[in-house]
């Protein structure tokens, strides 16, 4: 078979609103915010895979290691000859231990982070010669159109990371919802969810000793000041992350540490001292808990596993409910 990628542009900036579109809105809200997929440009992308081995952040070593050990059971709940889809897929890094148990017919990565996306992709072609590989550069958190010419037997859904966790619980129930009518009867989603814990762990994890976070966190603004020309100073604000108990998540913010005035275009956006804008949430939920938000959306959980320190969770929901 080919190594070639089979390259799908289904751009955000072609179907919905622009990152200029989002940050003016966005600035304009009061609390500030923007969506964290604004992240993972290409070097917000190659950032976030340094916060992945740092030594606080126990999400992606925890999760490998409950995919590494269940993948039979998850090929057998899967069954031959399925359509792969890993949403948000980065480096790809995850998906490898499954492919071999699973042995999809077609892989789909689907990311926001273009060039990353291809030679993410580009390196799952060659490593794996038998699978036909597709990448689709698209905002899968808008709606997920699955391209032409992609089909396979059964179709699963991979949503790793616990990125279910950048959505409020009502916004992920809405999600998942979304994501079950654009997938074919008889699909499934394998997701990973991170699961409340001690907060002195929470916290750790996404205020690394070495600053790769904080350093992922301000490359938003160097992206504004970059691609859209805004008058920002990343070394003007700070990076903050805490864990708000009563919402159950990570907060991360960009503090301002001074009275300052961000321009972008004919909009100026007034800072004051102290004042943030709010990068991202992460929901923490428990193993019962997050499966009830997966019935309310639609779907049968078929099987859940975890690490013995309770840290982390990975679930496969089915798509077969009436």
């Amino acid at each position: 078979m080919s190594t070639a990628v089979r390259f799908h542009d289904q751009h955000v900036d072609e179907t919905g609103p622009s990152f200029r579109d989002d940050v003016i809105a966005g600035l304009g809200r009061s609390p500030k915010a923007l969506s964290p997929k604004y992240f993972y440009d290409e070097r917000g992308s190659l950032l976030f895979e340094s916060i992945c081995r740092q030594p606080e952040y126990y999400l992606t070593r925890t999760e490998e290691g409950i995919l590494a050990e269940a993948a039979e059971e998850i090929a057998a709940l899967v069954g031959p000859e399925s359509l792969l889809v890993e949403l948000g897929s980065g480096a790809s890094r995850k998906v490898r231990l499954l492919l071999e148990a699973m042995r999809p017919t077609r892989y789909l990565g689907v990311d926001i982070s273009r060039d990353f996306l291809l030679q993410s992709t580009r390196r799952l072609a060659a490593d794996y010669p038998w699978l036909e590989v597709h990448a689709a550069w698209a905002d899968f958190s808008e709606r997920l159109r699955l391209p032409s010419g992609v089909e396979g037997r059964r179709v699963v859904a991979f949503f790793p990371g616990s990125s279910i966790g950048n959505f409020a619980p009502a916004e992920a129930e809405a999600f998942l919802a979304g994501l079950r009518r654009a997938l074919p009867p008889g699909s499934g989603v394998l997701i990973g969810v991170d699961l409340v814990k001690d907060i002195d762990i929470l916290e750790a994890a996404y205020n690394d000793a070495a600053g790769v976070t904080a350093a992922f966190n301000l490359n938003l603004l160097a992206r504004m000041r970059r691609e859209l020309g805004a008058s920002v100073e990343p070394g003007s604000f700070r990076h903050r992350a805490f864990f708000n108990e009563a919402a159950s998540r990570i907060e991360m913010h960009l503090v301002s540490e001074c009275r300052q005035t961000l321009v972008l275009d004919e909009h100026r956006f007034e800072f004051e001292p102290g004042e943030t804008l709010h990068t991202e949430n992460s929901c923490k939920y428990s193993r019962d808990g997050f499966q009830a938000l997966a019935r309310r959306a639609g779907y049968r959980p078929s099987g859940a596993w975890s690490d013995a320190e309770g840290l982390f969770s990975v679930h496969y929901l089915s798509n077969d409910c009436d």
